[in-house]
């Protein structure tokens, strides 16, 4: 396993973000990103999670909407990964795939395109 600091995470995590097209974030409107330590239920088989409602599915969705939020789970990541290039690799992918789902694309479509 890992090991990396909360903080150290959040700014992989930042950095990652960053290195995403542009194009990505064109559709994206009030998401917002988080890093926690782990999944509610303590598990660490769950690396990411767009907690929304996909933009296929918005039927009235507008001002004074709370906010969509894709988490990324920082123990479940460093349990799968040896080292930071790995880290970041998974990291990457995860973003990908919770930024996926904010655009209504499903696990099966995921795998299919090598994301999931």
């Amino acid at each position: 396993m890992l090991e990396m600091d909360a903080a150290t995470f959040e700014s992989l995590v930042i950095e990652e973000l960053d290195q995403l097209p542009d194009d990505m974030f064109d559709g994206l409107d009030n998401v917002i990103f988080v890093v926690e330590d782990r999944p509610e239920d303590g598990s660490l088989d769950l690396l990411g999670l767009y907690d929304g409602v996909a933009l296929t599915e918005r039927q009235a969705y507008g001002v004074g909407e709370l906010p969509d939020r894709i988490v990324v789970y920082r123990e479940p990541h460093l349990d799968i990964c040896e080292d930071e290039q790995a880290l970041r690799d998974e990291v990457h992918t995860t973003l990908v795939h919770e930024i996926a789902h904010f655009y209504g694309i499903d696990d099966d479509r995921l795998h299919e395109l090598g994301w999931a």
